[in-house]
């Protein structure tokens, strides 16, 4: 497909994803900052509608979302439709091995825009998990903030930064934009904080 065509394919696919945003009420504020490599710590993650909504948030602004995902996830007979979806199967019995595994994707790829929700499920949970930090700063590339805020039905696109190192000086960034959204289901938000901050 040539590069006419395909913006012409991304442009109508981001059409049909604001239409179809629209006709269930959502709106986006913000747009993704122009990083080729970037980690999307995307939260609060409450409810089993954060999955088809980044579905659509995606088209909507014209990138294609990676995301990781168990390896066992990936085989068949649906393994291709998650891969389809932007999947990457991870091994995630070690946290260290998903670290260099997101790693090596980043290095590999021209361009790669990884989807986190640092919270791991949808329940309240006293921590965040810290992979989506250590991978962008192992990687180095961007962190980029999107918080859903259920009662605007809005998709927030947040501040990008560069990850220091210094986690109580980045998650506090990370927490004054998140904190400001309440999710779908805002009473299973848990705190914004890391284990390593304590």
């Amino acid at each position: 497909m040539g590069p006419t065509r395909r913006r012409g394919l991304i442009d109508m696919l981001r059409r049909i994803a604001r239409a179809v945003l629209g006709v269930f009420r959502w709106r986006l504020d913000g747009e993704l900052p122009p990083h080729p490599k970037m980690v999307v710590a995307a939260g609060p993650h409450t409810s089993n509608w954060d999955f088809p909504l980044a579905m659509l948030v995606a088209p909507a602004l014209g990138v294609r979302i990676r995301w990781l995902g168990k390896h066992t996830l990936f085989k068949r007979p649906f393994g291709w439709f998650f891969r389809m979806l932007g999947g990457i199967p991870v091994e995630r019995s070690r946290a260290a091995g998903v670290i260099r595994q997101s790693v090596a994707a980043f290095d590999a790829a021209d361009g790669l825009v990884l989807v986190i929700t640092p919270e791991g499920t949808r329940s309240k949970q006293e921590y965040w998990k810290s992979g989506f930090y250590r991978i962008a700063l192992a990687a180095k590339v961007p962190i980029v903030l999107v918080g859903v805020d259920g009662a605007a039905r809005r998709v927030r696109i947040g501040p990008d930064f560069m990850p220091t190192g210094e986690v109580g000086v980045d998650m506090e960034r990370v927490r004054t934009f998140i904190t400001s959204c309440g999710g779908i289901k805002p009473e299973r938000a848990g705190p914004v904080r890391l284990r390593e901050e304590d």
